[in-house]
């Protein structure tokens, strides 16, 4: 596995991509994640579909939907996963029901084994993270923090022992493409830096490359995941080069700052 920290080498900003595994099938999922490795994305987020992903806007949740009604499972995610050659940190974008109900030491095994090097979980609060990060810990799997616009005094409790780095969540709500946002960003890094320097990624709502250059601008990444899938939703299958356009743009426009 690749170590999440490369991404910021040298103070080099970086753009964190997302897309759902198996919308709309495996084989175009694996074909997408090297088209995103290769397009300039230096973190890749994949999702792992699930029933009620509550952290999720619509263009997510029908992802989910279209590849669970495809058949897709956890097992065949990790194969499909173990089966890229890694240029840049993979994570996997999950919730803690299939976590639990695959068995936290064996699901993180098998990250390992497929070269996954760490995953968001947004539905346990970081109160109540310790166990699953725990038993990551044992296989040398990061667990990335979240924090949110009205952490306020949480900031320094979640952020102080953070790993990889700290995913700030730009607005209230769920995921999904924004004109404005809620967050001060600027002022939330601030406070950030009072208590650590892991790096800090932007998510929810960046949809465009100059909302995410402007993301980045006020810290150290862009996280970019409804836009992407919006894409592959569509285009399904021959979403190839589209893909490879707007990723293109938009890390060009994030390495710039």
């Amino acid at each position: 596995m690749i170590e999440i920290s490369k991404a910021f080498e040298g103070g080099k900003k970086a753009f964190v991509g997302f897309i759902t595994a198996g919308d709309p099938t495996l084989a175009d999922t694996k074909r997408y994640l090297e088209i995103m490795q290769d397009s300039g994305v230096d973190i890749i987020e994949v999702g792992i579909p699930f029933s009620d992903p509550i952290a999720e806007g619509p263009v997510i949740q029908n992802a989910d939907v279209r590849a669970l009604s495809g058949g897709v499972n956890l097992g065949a995610i990790f194969e499909m996963v173990e089966g890229i050659q890694k240029k840049v940190p993979f994570l996997f974008m999950t919730y803690a029901n299939p976590v639990y109900f695959y068995g936290y030491a064996r699901f993180f095994a098998r990250c390992r084994q497929a070269g996954v090097s760490g995953v968001i979980i947004p539905d346990i609060p970081f109160e109540e993270s310790g166990e699953v990060k725990e038993v990551a810990l044992n296989y040398g799997i990061t667990v990335i923090d979240m924090v949110a616009p009205t952490s306020e005094e949480r900031i320094k409790k979640v952020c102080a022992d953070s790993q990889g780095f700290i995913y700030l969540v730009s607005s209230m709500g769920v995921t999904g493409m924004r004109q404005k946002f809620d967050a001060d960003i600027s002022s939330v890094y601030a406070r950030i830096r009072e208590v650590t320097d892991t790096p800090v990624c932007v998510g929810f709502g960046i949809s465009t490359p100059v909302q995410a250059g402007e993301m980045a601008s006020k810290c150290n990444g862009a996280i970019m995941g409804s836009a992407i899938v919006k894409i592959i939703e569509q285009y399904g299958s021959k979403a190839d080069e589209p893909l490879r356009s707007f990723l293109t743009e938009v890390a060009a426009a994030v390495h710039a700052v």
